[in-house]
């Protein structure tokens, strides 16, 4: 049984068919990503597996358990984490507050302070920022600081949306090289990302969105091999 399965999701915004029969599986300890170019639906996925998006048809399973028609703040406590796209910290809570922010549904005391121990342990720079408010960190440390808030509630699949965005080579290097970290340490990840090489140099599968279907899946070495992959997506 895989730990994430969509089967034959079908999502909209409206009259606008985002989704059109989109199937794929996460097994537990993988990093999967998902390419495409703008538009394709790749973000209207995550949507549709966190809640934020309701398909119309279609399955989304954890561990098997339906959780296609359930509230965001149910999917999350069911253990699917988001780091959202633009990373949509709270920019005038401190670094601490939006860490604390991401355990709002863990009632263990205990609990929440080992996430936090484990964050500043991650990520340094925010221990040193740890009062400082959100909308003044830097780019790459906001990445940190929403990575980090995703991670508080321990969630048995992290959903990471476009975490290089905006971000300098050198802090894009270190974003990945956290991803990868994360992963090692056991954290089950999938991945929207638009620098398909940097992806498709880490994850262990990959699946190609275009126009909201699935055209392309495999290991992430026979995608990135794919000539319609390497002219479209990784400029060769």
């Amino acid at each position: 049984m895989s730990l994430l399965e969509l089967k034959e999701i079908h999502s909209y915004y409206g009259n606008i068919h985002a989704l059109k029969g989109v199937s794929l599986t996460v097994e537990e300890g993988e990093i999967v990503t998902l390419i495409g170019a703008n538009g394709a639906g790749k973000t209207t996925t995550l949507r549709s597996i966190s809640g934020l998006l309701h398909p119309k048809a279609g399955k989304v399973l954890l561990n098997g358990k339906d959780i296609t028609r359930m509230e965001a703040h149910i999917v999350h406590k069911e253990g699917v984490g988001l780091v959202p796209e633009g990373r949509g910290i709270f920019p005038r809570l401190t670094v601490l507050e939006n860490l604390e922010m991401g355990a709002y549904l863990v009632k263990d005391k205990a609990e929440i302070q080992r996430g936090v121990d484990q964050a500043f342990t991650l990520f340094p720079r925010l221990k040193e920022r740890a009062t400082q408010k959100g909308g003044t960190l830097s780019g790459g440390e906001q990445q940190m600081l929403a990575t980090a808030r995703g991670l508080m509630s321990s969630p048995k699949i992290l959903l990471m949306d476009e975490p290089s965005m905006g971000l300098a080579p050198v802090l894009v290097d270190q974003i990945f090289e956290v991803i990868k970290m994360l992963n090692a340490k056991g954290t089950t990840i999938l991945l929207v990302e638009q620098n398909a090489l940097m992806a498709l140099s880490i994850a262990h599968r990959a699946y190609v969105l275009q126009t909201g279907s699935i055209v392309l899946s495999g290991t992430a070495k026979e995608v990135s091999q794919d000539e319609s992959v390497r002219k479209a997506y990784l400029g060769i």
